[in-house]
């Protein structure tokens, strides 16, 4: 631990400043639950739920076109400025906000519609961003000058920990707006909010730093995946489901400790609840930052996956006191976030990038974080149908249900974990490169199209 800080201040943090620009992915997923807390047109609604969750999943399709494209249409630009198409994409969403409201007669068919483009047109935004930070920041934790023994809290601190404190701002903006907003002009509450996505563009004018080493060769991705199938098939796998869990839980905080606190309660109490829980969440985050180098990040996604199903079990155990109790249900509500935080979510990135050689780093880590944004569109999406299954939202077994079957979920993703995941050890990637380079010889292919690897040569 001393060693972390003592070596702290000898590195170089411009390297992982990249990373910083993260903090707008969890923001963009964050803020839509307060925005549509704070949205006096959509509450009156008895469609309300429905246009809610048409707006929240018009992030993830975007996300995962965003991953999925960015290397074949973007690749080559954004390793010189990665900001450019992210700023162009923020300014556009804004012109489609104001042509949804001129264009819809009903205003809450065009309030759907317009944050509906915004969520469109950030969606692709983040998506193109989460790959090329997440693999440039954690290559640079086995560069000269970073001690073994803080590689991975280097890489989880900044980007698992700045996407949670992204959900941690995208709660304190609402909260602060309505604190010097009076709460009669809600719009400007939730519209100010949602534009501060824009601004956030901004992180992402930064530039990568890349090993070049294999552009222009055609990779052989029949080989890569006949060696690295049962890892990438684990990871996909516990990236779905730790999505699937979490996302729906962050997002419908607010909504949930808006009905938990009797839907007419003050929003900054409301607020105020929420940022509580966040908090859990970025704890959680920043103490696993400083076990997952002693403890290595499989065995710790492993350790957190399974408090997390003891904890969520234990909330369907005790459902009448979290689900009738403003304070229990928010101390429940946040450890049970904090864990998934303290160990997948800080882990699974991780094991995504440095488990695969530089060759196919990119491709295997988009896969498994596509994966995972497909969770997070399924279970955004029967999130409130499980809510409703087991007696609605204004019910003690409706409010806690979600718990108890993520945590069962959690337990089925640390089998997963345990079985089909391999873990790292320190330089673990220039551990692959090497073994994937010998792979490749022993199979004949030619070594002399790649450029020179600082890993192998």
């Amino acid at each position: 631990m001393t060693m972390k800080h003592s070596s702290a201040s000898k590195v170089s943090l411009r390297r992982f400043r990249p990373g910083i620009a993260l903090i707008s992915d969890g923001y963009a997923n964050g803020v839509i639950g307060a925005s549509m807390c704070a949205c006096p047109d959509l509450q009156p609604h008895a469609n309300f739920p429905t246009a809610v969750i048409t707006i929240l999943m018009r992030n993830y399709p975007e996300s995962k076109f965003g991953m999925q494209y960015y290397g074949r249409l973007f690749r080559s630009s954004y390793h010189k400025n990665m900001g450019a198409s992210t700023f162009f994409i923020a300014i556009f969403s804004i012109f489609a906000s104001f042509w949804s409201e001129c264009r819809w007669d009903d205003k809450l068919a065009w309030l759907v519609g317009s944050l509906c483009s915004f969520r469109f047109m950030i969606g692709i935004g983040v998506g193109l961003g989460n790959m090329p930070v997440t693999v440039s920041v954690s290559e640079q934790t086995e560069k000269e000058g970073i001690p073994e023994n803080a590689q991975n809290w280097w890489s989880v601190l900044f980007t698992n920990t700045m996407i949670d404190m992204g959900f941690v701002i995208s709660v304190l903006v609402p909260l602060l707006l309505c604190c010097v907003i009076d709460e009669n002009h809600l719009n400007m509450v939730w519209g100010l909010s949602f534009i501060m996505c824009c601004y956030l563009s901004f992180l992402w004018c930064q530039t990568l730093e890349w090993d070049l080493s294999w552009e222009d060769v055609r990779i052989p991705l029949r080989l890569a995946l006949k060696k690295y199938r049962k890892n990438l098939l684990g990871l996909s796998l516990a990236w779905f489901i730790y999505d699937f869990i979490t996302f729906p839980l962050v997002i419908y905080s607010s909504v949930i400790m808006n009905t938990v606190t009797g839907g007419s309660s003050s929003l900054i109490i409301v607020f105020g609840w929420t940022l509580f829980i966040n908090l859990f969440i970025l704890s959680g985050s920043v103490l696993g930052a400083f076990l997952v180098d002693g403890h290595g990040p499989k065995n710790l996604m492993i350790v957190g996956l399974l408090l997390q199903a003891i904890v969520g079990f234990g909330i369907g155990a005790m459902r009448d006191t979290v689900g009738n109790h403003i304070a229990a249900c928010a101390i429940a509500y946040g450890v049970f976030s904090g864990l998934g935080e303290f160990g997948p979510g800080n882990c699974i990135r991780v094991l995504a990038v440095k488990t695969a050689p530089l060759a196919v780093r990119d491709r295997f880590y988009t896969l498994a974080a596509v994966s995972g944004k497909v969770g997070a569109f399924i279970g955004v999406w029967v999130f409130p149908q499980i809510v409703d299954a087991f007696g609605g939202a204004n019910t003690a077994e409706g409010i806690t249900a979600p718990f108890w079957i993520g945590g069962g979920l959690a337990a089925v993703c640390a089998l997963v974990t345990f079985y089909l995941v391999k873990p790292i050890t320190h330089n673990s990637m220039k551990a692959e490169d090497k073994a994937f380079h010998q792979y490749l010889e022993e199979n004949g292919f030619d070594m002399s199209l790649i450029g020179a690897h600082p890993n192998v040569v």
